[in-house]
């Protein structure tokens, strides 16, 4: 492949191609993408902009560089193939042209028949005598093509390496770069001396598919005598990769009923090889559909992008759920003889469509619901769908085109069944209406496809009979009003308060009252015409009168089966009368015992109301006449007074002063009130300074109360004190008598630290066994005291110290905690060792019990009365009265 060189006159520059046809020789088989050759245009202005063209664009595309590459991949024929490459200045439009002619390189058997290619580096030759000087000349290296998978033998030669200058020097050769002396290493070999290139291993396109190295030239020294030249080594693809599907399962969807030309999904596969060769071009076909019916091409694939598209109409899915196409990639542009295949399964899936109507399984459905009841289902209505279960498509609707105008029923749909669910949501009367004639229609939840109508069987009728039961009486009106005036007497007739029966159709006698509720039991009601009358007197200022409004409530019930009851309420608005008088209000107040200042407020106050009630009018009665004469009382408004000295002094004191009070009723009502008035003596600002003097001169009922309460409850703690203590007392007595008196062994006791001559020594202390605390400690024995046959003096191991008993004079809870410290103590007593006791003297009154006789010796003797002594000698009982056993 031999570059073609721009040329330059000696003394003068021209722009253009070097020649007007040019040949090269490259491989019979062109790739897409490859670079064939290089063109050099020379202008002699550097600023020039110029562009390339080729007259073959669908074949050859020139690079800005000049640089020719195919535009695809194609065989060359024997005749050279021509076309013309174009050179376009932007700016002046200017046009030049050569004519290049492609020949293929003639076959070859081996590496040893190729002729090696020189490759010179460019010269430049400069001459100092003249002011123009040869300008130097760069050539740029075509690249060399290169298979992959190379059998060898290694190393192969590629090119030759070679400067003009060679002939004058010792040059030295060199090349850098990926795959010479950087990663990966050693690939590409240079001989230094005659600069064979060489390839030391076979490529792979798919890891590595260019190189780009520098050629270098030195002399011995290592000084530069060339500039470095590039080499692009191009790796040809070879076919050496099978198609990869990405998934080998692919899932798709298609609708049932699609029309022809549908697409349904894109399966893709990858080639490794390279994508624009034939290696890397990939074919796509369908080997196999499962099921084949309807018909047994439903489906087409492109050949070239891979999407699956159908081919024939019939799609049904209540017939065919799915379907299994076997997917074939090959590359080499499909070519079955060179190219390489592999498969993977496509699965589609035809999804419903909503082609069929949901259909009842009846004409009529029957149904009953008992009157006055809610939220009951009455029918079930059953339809069948042939749409996939659960879908929009068959998930049935249902509504009412008749038989209930005023909306007393609904229907609603089971989600699991896709039945319809008749339901009641207002209530229905018997005596109304008896029957009801729905008609129904169902459809789902989307449209039908087109072209598919909703089939008669999509309509049904549902009858419903209503069913007659026991109703509430219930009262008329409910609730009933009525006016009185309080103070009605007792069994008076109040008003009539009766219910009715809605049960029109049933035999029934008749209905029986009763009082439900009557807060002040002042009503009762005849149970037969309830008719009301009083218990009471009826009073508008009762606790249970509020805003003058009272209520009752009343039962009414029937004999049917099963018995109803309805409820009524009275409401009894009792209008007031004049029948409470006003009363003086506060009852007691303090003033000073001279004129100024003297004035006590006070209210009068009334239960009634207007016009019973205020204005009210105040006076002071006649007698007693010291009254009138030492107080005044002046009416300040219709509800208040003011009570003051008449005199200007009146000794300090608790005073009763009577004040009548007349309302406005019709007739008047009055009353006496008596405020109990203290009369104190007040500082500048009228404040009492003798308090204490006047409580102690007389005290309110208050006051005493609450001494009296204290009194008592001090008396209860001193009483209750008593007991307790009693009560504690009887508890340590009882608690010091452990053990029965008969058995009280405490008399024989001994101090164990003295333990005396035996028995005959009985003086006691037993004042120790009460007061465990105060034994007398071994510590303090003298010194040399002890007697012979006491234990030898020596260190006493250190025991646990043991806790005193809870109280000194509990004997039992002292003998309980001992005995716990020792069970508890590891050290104590008894363990393997001499014990040494104390001598307790010679002789006994109780004499020697070597008289006692063991049960050998003493067979003649009856023991059997050892049984009548109770359970303790049974043990003894047994062992001697037994016989000779």
């Amino acid at each position: 492949q031999a570059p073609i060189k721009a040329t330059c006159e000696d003394m003068s520059c021209k722009t253009g191609f070097p020649e007007d046809v040019h040949s090269a020789v490259v491989s019979r088989t062109v790739h897409g993408g490859q670079p064939l050759l290089n063109v050099r245009f020379q202008s002699c202005d550097e600023n020039k902009k110029i562009h390339f063209g080729s007259s073959e664009p669908e074949d050859f595309r020139v690079g800005e560089d000049g640089v020719v590459y195919a535009e695809r991949s194609f065989q060359l024929s024997a005749d050279p193939t021509e076309f013309v490459v174009s050179a376009q200045d932007k700016e002046t439009q200017e046009e030049w042209q050569m004519t290049v002619k492609l020949t293929p390189e003639p076959a070859f058997t081996g590496a040893s028949e190729k002729k090696i290619e020189d490759i010179v580096f460019p010269w430049q030759q400069y001459k100092h005598s003249s002011p123009l000087k040869r300008q130097k000349r760069d050539w740029v290296i075509p690249p060399i093509n290169l298979p992959e998978n190379s059998r060898g033998p290694f190393p192969q030669e590629l090119v030759r390496i070679r400067s003009d200058r060679d002939k004058s020097l010792s040059l030295r050769y060199s090349v850098t770069g990926p795959g010479a002396d950087q990663p990966p290493t050693g690939i590409f070999i240079i001989n230094p001396i005659s600069g064979q290139l060489s390839v030391t291993k076979p490529l792979d396109r798919e890891q590595i598919a260019s190189f780009h190295l520098r050629a270098h030239a030195v002399d011995v020294n290592g000084n530069q005598v060339e500039n470095p030249i590039d080499i692009v080594i191009n790796v040809i693809d070879m076919n050496d990769n099978r198609p990869e599907f990405l998934h080998q399962v692919w899932n798709g969807t298609v609708p049932e009923g699609s029309k022809p030309g549908t697409y349904v999904m894109t399966v893709t596969a990858i080639d490794a090889d390279d994508p624009n060769a034939q290696n890397g071009m990939l074919r796509y076909r369908i080997l196999s559909q499962a099921p084949s019916s309807p018909s047994p091409n439903m489906f087409t694939i492109n050949n070239e992008t891979g999407d699956i598209i159908t081919v024939a109409a019939g799609l049904d899915r209540e017939k065919v759920q799915q379907y299994t196409l076997i997917i074939q990639a090959t590359d080499m542009e499909g070519n079955p003889t060179y190219g390489l295949s592999n498969t993977a399964t496509a699965v589609i899936t035809v999804t419903d469509v909503n082609d069929n109507p949901p259909e009842f399984t009846a004409m009529t459905f029957y149904g009953e619901v008992p009157e006055n009841r809610v939220d009951v289902i009455v029918a079930n209505l059953t339809v069948t769908d042939k749409d996939q279960p659960h879908t929009p498509a068959w998930n049935a609707m249902y509504r009412m085109t008749g038989g209930d105008p005023t909306g007393r029923f609904t229907i609603l749909t089971d989600p699991n069944s896709n039945d319809g669910l008749v339901t009641v949501v207002k209530p229905i009367d018997f005596e109304t209406n008896r029957m009801f004639v729905l008609t129904v229609a169902a459809e789902n939840q989307v449209p039908l496809a087109k072209g598919i109508q909703h089939p008669p069987q999509s309509t049904a009728t549902v009858s419903i009979t209503v069913i007659d039961v026991n109703e509430s009486p219930y009262f008329v009106p409910n609730p009933k009003l009525v006016r009185q005036e309080e103070g009605l007497l007792a069994g008076s007739m109040l008003t009539t308060f009766t219910a009715q029966d809605p049960d029109r159709y049933m035999q029934q006698t008749s209905l029986r009252y009763s009082k439900l509720s009557d807060p002040a039991n002042w009503l009762k009601i005849d149970p037969v015409n309830g008719q009301i009358t009083t218990t009471a007197v009826l009073d508008r200022e009762s606790i249970y009168v509020q805003n003058n409004m009272y209520n009752a409530t009343f039962l009414a019930s029937d004999n049917g089966i099963p018995p109803m009851s309805g409820t009524g309420t009275l409401q009894i608005y009792l209008l007031d009368i004049n029948d409470n008088a006003p009363q003086v209000n506060p009852k007691e107040a303090t003033t000073c015992e001279t004129v100024q200042p003297n004035a006590i407020n006070i209210t009068a106050v009334d239960p009634d109301i207007d016009p019973n009630a205020g204005p009210f009018a105040f006076e002071l009665p006649d007698t007693p006449a010291s009254i009138k004469r030492n107080w005044t009382i002046v009416r300040i408004s219709g509800d208040h007074a003011q009570l003051s000295l008449r005199i200007r002094f009146l000794e300090a004191g608790i005073y009763d002063v009577p004040i009548v009070i007349t309302d406005s009723g019709n007739p008047h009502a009055s009353s006496t009130s008596v405020l109990k008035v203290k009369v104190c003596q007040c500082d500048i600002n009228g404040d009492c300074t003798d308090v204490d003097r006047i409580v102690g001169a007389g005290l309110g009922t208050g006051a005493i109360i609450a001494i009296l309460l204290c009194i008592i409850i001090l008396l209860i703690l001193v009483l209750m004190f008593v007991v307790w203590m009693k009560r504690r007392d009887k508890e340590r007595q009882a608690k010091q008598l452990l053990i029965d008196p008969e058995d009280d062994v405490r008399d024989n006791i001994l101090k164990y630290d003295e333990e005396g001559g035996g028995e005959e020594d009985q003086d006691y202390d037993l004042s120790q066994l009460q007061q465990p605390d105060t034994v007398e400690p071994d510590a303090i024995k003298p010194v040399g005291i002890r007697r012979l046959d006491e234990r030898p003096i020596h260190a006493e191991p250190q025991y646990p110290v043991r806790s005193a008993a809870p109280h000194p004079g509990d004997i039992g809870d002292f003998i309980n905690e001992g005995l716990k410290a020792a069970d508890n103590d590891p050290t104590a007593p008894p363990y393997d060792s001499l014990l040494v006791f104390d001598y307790e003297g010679s002789g006994s009154t109780a004499g020697s019990l070597s008289s006692l006789n063991s049960s050998s010796s003493g067979g003649e003797q009856d023991y059997d009365y050892l049984n009548d002594w109770g359970p303790r000698f049974k043990k003894l009982a047994d062992m001697y009265g037994g016989g000779d056993d």
